[in-house]
C-alpha cells in the first residue's frame, strides 16, 4: 500500500491569515442563537437552555500550551503547511484563545444542546435541573467553520473550558483521553471507517486537573485512586457535529409544544443538516416532506454501512448513546471506545456499557439511536400521511438493511462470493471457544494458509488436551472455507478469482494493526512526562494499518495481548474516559 505521505503536494494554506479567508460560519448565521446567551460569549456556569440551536461561548485557554502532535495526513488533505501546527497564532487559536484571530474569523465560539436517550429511552434525570434542558456540549467548543478545496469543515475544542451544558464539570480534557481521541481518529481515518478527524493536540505545561483512574496493576472494576493528570485540548474537525440528540432535542420541544417556535426550530435544524450533510444526495428543490424522507433513508444506508465497518475492524464505542450518534454517519465520540484483543460477541470496554453496547450488539443499538432519530422527524410530516407512513417503512426496515450490510462485511472479511451462514455460525463458536485474537486471526486468514498452523498465532487458549479436539474442529472448518474459497465466483457468474486476487482483497479489509489499548497506554504515560515519542511512532504505525511494515514494527505491534495487561484497569477495560 503507497504511503498517502509519499505524495508532494503544495501546501495552499501557510499561515492563520490564509486560513481566515476561508471561514464561513453557516451554523450561526443560519440558526437561532439561544436569547439568553451572553453576547461576548462569557458564559460558562450550568443553566438551562430553553431555546435556539447554540449558544455563544468562548473557550478557556490552556495555561502555558506546548505542542504534542498533528495530523500530517490531514494537513495535506486540507493544504495546510505542517509548520503552521507549530506557529503561535495557530497554536493560540487550537488551545482555546480566538481574541486575536484575524477577520472575518469570529471571537466567539460556540456550542449546542441535546437530549439524551439510551438505547431507545428518553432520560432527563442526570441533567442537574431534572429537565434536560442542561444536556448538551460540556466541554466541546466550536471555533470555526470554514470552506476548503470545495468542502465544508467544522472545528471543535475538546477540552476547551466550561460551557452553560457542562453541569458543574471542569470542562476540561485530560492529556490520556485526548491522545486516545487524537490516535483513534487517525487511525479510524486510515481504516477507512467514517469518523471525525484529528488535527492537533496540545498540552498544558502547568495546568493539571484531578480525575478518578486506576492504580497499577489494579483488576478493579472502577477506578480506585484519584490522580492529577495534565490538561490537553485536541480538535477534532467534521462537516458538521449535529447529533441524533440535537434533533431529538427539537423534535421533543415540538411534540411536547415547550415554546410557540419550536416547531419552526426543528425544520430549521433538519434542512440545516441535509444541507450540510446529503446535498450529494437530496435535491434542494424537493418539498420539505420529501427531503425529511429521503434524509432517513439515507441516514439508515450511512448508519448501518458504519456499524458494519466498526465490527469489521474490531472497534467497539463503548457508549453509543444518541448524543454520541453523530447524524452525517460517521463516528463522533471517542470517549470509553475499544478495539478487540480477544474475540468476545460480548466486548465491552467501558465499565458502566453493559451488554446492550456491547461490540456484536452495536447493530441493535444503532437501531434504537435510529428510531429515536425518526421519532423525532415525525412532527414535520404530521399534515403528509403518506410521508408518514414511509417513513416508518424506513424505520421498520432497519434491521433488515443492517442484516444485508453485516452479511456483506462478513463475506468480504472471509474473502467468499456469498455469505454462508452455516460456515460464520461454525466459525464464530470456534472463535470464542478457542480465544482468538480478533485482528491477527482474519489478517492470517488473508493469507490462505494450508493447515490451521499459521492461525494459531492468533490462539490465545494453550490448553493442550481442549486445544487437541479444537485443531480437529478448526481443521475441519478450514476444508469447507478453502472449498468454498476455491469455488467461489461473483455475482455475475464470471469466472473464479484466483488465490493472488482473494488475498489481495482480503487483506484490504482485514487490517494488520489496530488500536489496542495495551499499545494506547505507554504512549499517554510517556507523553505525560513530555517525551512525544512513543505517541508518534503509534501514529506513524497506525495510519498504515493495512501496509506490510518493518520487521521490527511487526515484532512490537503484530502480537497478542501480554498476560500481565489481561484484566487490568486501564488496559482491558475503563470507566468513561475524560
Amino acid at each position: 500500500m503507497k504511503n498517502r505521505r509519499s505524495q508532494k503536494v503544495s501546501p495552499t494554506v501557510l499561515t492563520l491569515n490564509d486560513l481566515a479567508k476561508l471561514a464561513n460560519y453557516s451554523f450561526m448565521d443560519t440558526l437561532k442563537c439561544d436569547p439568553d446567551v451572553k453576547v461576548d460569549g462569557d458564559d460558562h456556569a450550568p443553566r438551562e437552555v430553553f431555546t435556539g440551536h447554540y449558544v455563544l461561548v468562548n473557550p478557556t485557554p490552556i495555561n502555558e500550551p506546548e505542542y504534542v502532535a498533528h495530523s500530517k495526513n490531514f494537513f495535506l488533505e486540507l493544504g495546510f503547511a505542517d509548520s503552521m501546527a507549530a506557529s503561535t497564532d495557530f497554536v493560540r487559536l487550537f488551545t482555546g484563545d480566538i481574541s486575536h484571530v484575524p477577520e472575518p474569523m469570529r471571537k466567539v465560539g460556540w456550542a449546542c444542546g441535546y437530549a439524551l436517550s439510551i438505547f431507545g429511552t428518553e432520560y432527563t434525570r442526570q441533567c442537574p435541573f431534572q429537565t434536560g434542558n442542561g444536556y448538551g456540549d460540556g466541554r466541546a467548543i466550536s471555533v470555526l467553520e470554514a470552506v476548503i478545496n470545495d468542502r465544508r469543515w467544522e472545528m471543535q475544542l475538546k477540552g476547551g473550558g466550561r460551557t452553560p451544558y457542562c453541569r458543574g464539570a471542569d470542562g476540561r480534557a485530560v492529556l490520556r483521553s485526548s491522545v486516545r481521541e487524537f490516535l483513534a481518529q487517525d487511525h479510524m481515518h486510515a481504516l477507512g471507517v467514517p469518523t471525525s478527524r484529528s488535527l492537533s493536540l496540545y498540552v498544558s505545561k502547568t495546568e493539571k486537573v484531578q480525575r478518578p483512574w486506576y492504580s497499577e496493576g489494579s483488576r478493579s472494576k472502577d477506578p480506585d485512586m484519584i490522580i492529577e493528570e495534565p490538561v490537553a485540548i485536541s480538535t477534532r474537525v467534521a462537516p458538521s457535529f449535529i447529533r441524533v440528540g440535537q434533533i431529538e432535542l427539537f423534535g421533543r420541544r415540538t411534540r411536547k409544544k415547550e415554546h410557540p417556535d419550536a416547531m419552526a426550530e426543528l425544520d430549521k435544524i433538519v434542512l440545516h443538516l441535509i444541507d450540510r450533510e446529503y446535498t450529494d444526495v437530496i435535491d434542494n428543490k424537493l418539498s420539505t416532506a420529501e427531503k425529511v424522507v429521503l434524509l432517513a433513508r439515507e441516514f439508515r444506508s450511512r448508519l448501518t454501512s458504519l456499524v458494519a465497518n466498526w465490527i469489521r475492524v474490531g472497534y467497539c464505542q463503548g457508549n453509543f448513546n444518541s448524543d454520541n450518534c453523530a447524524v452525517g454517519g460517521f463516528t463522533l465520540d471517542y470517549g470509553p471506545f475499544g478495539f478487540c484483543d480477544v474475540f468476545n460477541p460480548h466486548y465491552q470496554p467501558w465499565t458502566g456499557g453493559g451488554h446492550h453496547f456491547s461490540f456484536l450488539n452495536q447493530p441493535v443499538a444503532a437501531e434504537r439511536n435510529f428510531e429515536m432519530f425518526c421519532r423525532a422527524l415525525q412532527p414535520l410530516l404530521t399534515s403528509h400521511q403518506g410521508a408518514l407512513q414511509q417513513l416508518d417503512e424506513i424505520r421498520s426496515g432497519f434491521a433488515k438493511v443492517m442484516q444485508v450490510q453485516m452479511e456483506k462485511m462478513w463475506t468480504a472479511k472471509l474473502g467468499l462470493g456469498a455469505f454462508n451462514a452455516v460456515l460464520f455460525s461454525e466459525l464464530e463458536t470456534l472463535m470464542v471457544q478457542t480465544s482468538v485474537d480478533y485482528t491477527i486471526f482474519f489478517r492470517e486468514l488473508s493469507m490462505l494458509p494450508d493447515d490451521i498452523g499459521p492461525l494459531k498465532k492468533s490462539f490465545y487458549s494453550d490448553s493442550n488436551h481442549a486445544m487437541t479436539e479444537l485443531d480437529k474442529r478448526w481443521s475441519e472448518w478450514l476444508t469447507k472455507w478453502k472449498l468454498l474459497i476455491a469455488n467461489t465466483s461473483n455475482a455475475n457468474s464470471t469466472p473464479s478469482r484466483s488465490l493472488e486476487e482473494i488475498t489481495k482483497q482480503m487483506k484490504l479489509v482485514n487490517p494488520k494493526y489496530s488500536l489496542r489499548e495495551w499499545l494506547l497506554v505507554p504512549a499517554y504515560q510517556q507523553a505525560a512526562d513530555g517525551n512525544y515519542a512513543l505517541l508518534r511512532e503509534l501514529q506513524e504505525v497506525m495510519t498504515q494499518p493495512y501496509a506490510e511494515q518493518t520487521k521490527d514494527v511487526e515484532e512490537q505491534y503484530y502480537r497478542l495481548k501480554p498476560p500481565e495487561f489481561c484484566d487490568v484497569g486501564g488496559f482491558s477495560h475503563l470507566s468513561c474516559s475524560s
